[in-house]
């Protein structure tokens, strides 16, 4: 068991991951000596040094600390990486992410957001509440929440909120005193081998919640398994026997309006301002788990209204009248569905182009029949090659398996160093009038073509 009291130096192997890196700020708030390692250099690895947190990106262990308390790493990284393997065989105390953020919340209040999609919004929505009315908290999130340009803050109140991670079934190391559940799509099946098995992870989870804890889950999901938790509160967008759901909502310049029933309780003239119609239902449970802590209504719909989103979560990067630029992280089937059908409702009369980059070989075979049905509702698109992450590839998976299985013509496969070319041609070749919706989806470094692809689409903003 991790006793986080004794520790002075911490070394974190992919320090760079979003998970990762949150937990190193926090230790590094707590004043301790923190460093690590990733293979990327990337805008948060940056950020982490400008804090004063030393990262260095080659696999030499020559540049490994060797007084080090404890060693944390990822299960992103390689067993075979150099570092790791040292810390093992010199005995070392080595902990997964999720040992060291379940010992780091063990004895706190925990509130922890599950879900295979919506989790990271849902939880920078609760903590930005919190913060913003004043109540405070420990956020430990999975995205940079806009409003403070961090994924990670903390507070004198011993309350926690967490982004609870399914995969490697992390989230079961963790003692939740209010958890959400969003969405239990397959994925991770690498991990799972089968979406019942996973299924029943996300049933185990609500069982880890404390006797007098309480689960939000979204409605449909709690008519369909029987979880575990001894309190539960079904959310929905717009179903009205649900026990927390919108009402009247309406979309004004792409952001929104609408009133929220919780359990009859009726919170009136709250203003959502960040796109996506399924981000007013991510609000909804956000809203739900705040008054569950008794904080008062106006100062909800005060901090709602402030909420600036989450990077690369239907994050604008343009957006004009005859041109919008989205950015987004969408990298499971379900994921691009929904943003693609919000960006297109909210911008109908715009052709809509969305430029993705599938997420890990095994994903890619598993949804590969997903994922051209969600992509075929674009009017064009542009498939990248599979950015591998922590996987070998595997013979017969490539992008190609999804182009194959498409109904829509309109898309090609092209290298990430061409997307750029490819942009200036679509800007060139439009008719004149033509207004324009591109998408960038995906986990990998699609990332990295934002701001070049900002500054490309930018010289033609009218």
């Amino acid at each position: 068991m991790v006793d986080i009291k004794n520790i002075q130096r911490i070394y974190f192997i992919g320090i760079g991951g979003i998970g990762m890196s949150a937990l190193a700020r926090y230790f590094s708030f707590h004043g301790k000596k923190v460093e690590g390692y990733d293979k990327t250099k990337t805008a948060l690895t940056l950020q982490l040094e400008s804090e004063g947190i030393p990262v260095h990106y080659t696999d030499d262990i020559a540049l490994a600390p060797k007084d080090a308390d404890i060693i944390v790493y990822t299960p992103a990284v390689p067993a075979s990486h150099t570092a790791l393997t040292y810390y093992r065989e010199n005995n070392f105390q080595v902990v997964k992410r999720s040992d060291m953020l379940g010992a780091i919340t063990r004895n706190s209040f925990n509130i922890c957001v599950a879900g295979t999609h919506g989790k990271t919004t849902i939880s920078s929505m609760i903590a930005h509440i919190l913060r913003h009315t004043g109540y405070g908290c420990n956020a430990f999130l999975g995205g940079i929440a806009s409003n403070y340009n961090s994924n990670f803050w903390s507070s004198e109140r011993d309350t926690c909120v967490i982004e609870a991670d399914e995969y490697d079934r992390s989230f079961l190391k963790l003692s939740p005193d209010i958890a959400v559940i969003s969405a239990m799509d397959a994925d991770h099946l690498d991990i799972y081998g089968t979406e019942t098995a996973m299924q029943e992870a996300f049933v185990a989870f609500s069982g880890k919640i404390k006797p007098s804890g309480t689960l939000f889950v979204k409605s449909g999901l709690a008519e369909r398994f029987k979880f575990l938790a001894p309190r539960q509160t079904t959310y929905s967008l717009d179903a009205p026997d649900a026990d927390v759901h919108a009402q009247q909502v309406e979309m004004v310049n792409g952001n929104y309006l609408f009133n929220l029933s919780i359990n009859r309780e009726l919170i009136d003239d709250l203003a959502l301002n960040m796109g996506g119609l399924h981000n007013v239902e991510n609000a909804s449970v956000a809203i739900a788990v705040a008054r569950s802590l008794d904080i008062d209504i106006e100062a909800i719909r005060l901090a709602v209204e402030a909420f600036r989103g989450v990077k690369r979560r239907f994050e604008y990067i343009i957006k004009t009248k005859s041109l919008v630029y989205i950015d987004d992280y969408a990298h499971h089937p379900e994921e691009l569905a929904t943003l693609i059908d919000s960006a297109k409702s909210l911008f109908s009369e715009m052709k809509c182009t969305v430029i993705f980059q599938p997420h890990l070989f095994t994903r890619t075979r598993d949804l590969a029949d997903a994922f051209a049905a969600r992509l075929d509702k674009a009017d064009e698109i542009v498939l990248l090659p599979i950015y591998p992450a922590r996987e070998l590839p595997i013979e017969g998976v490539s992008s190609e398996l999804i182009k194959q299985k498409m109904n829509n013509r309109n898309v090609r496969i092209l290298p990430k160093d061409d997307v750029e070319d490819f942009i200036r041609y679509r800007k060139s070749s439009a008719q004149k009038g033509e207004s324009q919706l591109f998408i960038t989806a995906g986990a990998g470094d699609i990332d990295t073509l934002v701001n070049p692809l900002k500054k490309i689409l930018s010289e033609t903003v009218k």
